[in-house]
């Protein structure tokens, strides 16, 4: 593959919340620590210096940490050394900024890039005085989120405000799909300096594996997975299959097993299997490991991705790589991953618009011809627009451009 960048770069990456060491499944730990993780891994092999900072959660903690990958973790002291819900760190965001402009005035890097919005302030406040050009990802973005949840969004109220100057400061925006680029021109921030980059999966971990399927004449088995939260949909389809008979729903997510009966979303989804007589139909498997999870996804004969919204939506890309056919809602990243009729089925993002989830579903368990045509052109999508190689190829042009470009020492407000 062509490498973006002729020379050795120094590149921070700042993730304020989401480590790339942290074990996936708690509140806070997911997506986006996976594509700092995976991003910086691959950065380094291809012969860059990468330093991700992070905020130091536990006071055991070291501030530095180097990974096998080569990649050197650094745990900044901003707030309690404890877990603070993401929500409620904006208060500690200048003590982060601060530390990074200490340390870039004695080791300037040669780019910044910020992940989430908090560590779009962090860095910008970091990367001033040094004169860094500074790269934002958002992961998701205010606007969207109070659309969506209105009075239950937990977000601080001057999130959107402060996205939005973020846009206009930072020297390059890198958006996940183009559901997020429409948004972010809508918030007044320029389309020449927003670049389209997915996120990407590990196609060597998520792949068919061929003996995961099931004995003859076993149910039909769907699969969702994700965060236990209502956005997610998990109630939807439970809904629908109530009109799926002989066929089973898992639903992987949320704390390990053990604790299922203490998780409040958890018990809402049992009590909506029993109200539509499909509670013996429905398992909870709770936090399933990232190691079994190709089996797992290998195993259904449908991928069910139905959330009300979905700023990116890593899970129909892992199913594809795992050659599983998907049913997604047509919101957000979903409607760039998932192709309609060739990879899997796009479905409206609610029931009363006089759709049918459950006839869309019962037509491709009827059909497995089709079900293995989008199963294999769902590896062949994968494999060619979101291996992490090819993420890095489109983040790597992204700093190229402002690595060569002469930077002010100050971005013009």
């Amino acid at each position: 593959m062509t490498q973006p960048m002729p020379r050795p770069v120094r590149i921070a990456l700042v993730s304020e919340h989401a480590s790339p060491l942290a074990e996936l499944g708690g509140p806070d730990a997911g997506g986006q620590n996976v594509y700092v993780a995976q991003l910086a891994g691959c950065l380094a092999r291809r012969g860059h210096d990468v330093t991700v900072y992070t905020r130091r959660d536990r006071p055991d903690k070291p501030t530095l940490v180097r990974t096998e990958s080569g990649v050197k973790v650094v745990h900044v002291p901003a707030g309690p050394p404890t877990t603070v819900p993401k929500d409620d760190l904006l208060a500690w965001m200048p003590d982060f900024g601060a530390y990074l402009a200490r340390l870039w005035r004695l080791n300037r890097p040669d780019v910044v890039h910020a992940h989430f919005w908090m560590s779009g302030l962090a860095a910008l406040a970091g990367a001033r005085e040094a004169g860094v050009p500074v790269v934002q990802t958002y992961h998701a973005l205010g606007t969207v989120k109070r659309r969506h949840q209105g009075g239950e969004d937990t977000s601080p109220p001057e999130r959107v405000d402060i996205e939005t100057r973020i846009g206009r400061e930072a020297h390059r925006i890198i958006a996940t799909c183009a559901d997020e680029l429409n948004e972010l021109t809508a918030m007044g921030i320029p389309r020449s300096r927003i670049s389209i980059v997915p996120c990407g999966v590990d196609t060597e971990h998520f792949a068919p594996v061929p003996l995961a399927g099931r004995p003859p004449g076993a149910p039909h088995r769907l699969l969702s997975v994700g965060r236990l939260v209502p956005r997610k949909g998990f109630d939807r389809a439970i809904r629908a299959l109530a009109g799926v008979p002989g066929t089973e729903l898992l639903i992987a997510g949320g704390p390990e097993a053990p604790l299922l009966f203490a998780d409040p979303e958890a018990e809402r989804l049992r009590k909506v299997a029993s109200e539509y007589g499909v509670a013996e139909r429905v398992r909870l498997l709770g936090c399933v490991p990232q190691g079994l999870m190709p089996h797992l996804m290998s195993s259904a004969d449908l991928l069910l991705s139905l959330p009300r919204y979905e700023p990116f939506g890593i899970v129909p890309i892992e199913a594809m790589a795992c050659g599983v056919p998907v049913v997604a809602t047509a919101v957000g990243g979903q409607l760039d991953t998932v192709v309609d009729g060739v990879t899997g089925t796009l479905v409206p993002p609610a029931d009363d618009d006089g759709h049918d989830l459950a006839a869309t579903i019962r037509d491709l368990l009827a059909d497995p011809g089709r079900r293995a045509r989008y199963g294999a052109a769902g590896r062949t999508h994968a494999l060619a627009r979101f291996t992490w190689d090819e993420v890095t190829d489109g983040v790597s042009r992204v700093y190229a451009e402002l690595v060569r470009t002469p930077q002010p020492t100050e971005v013009a407000r």
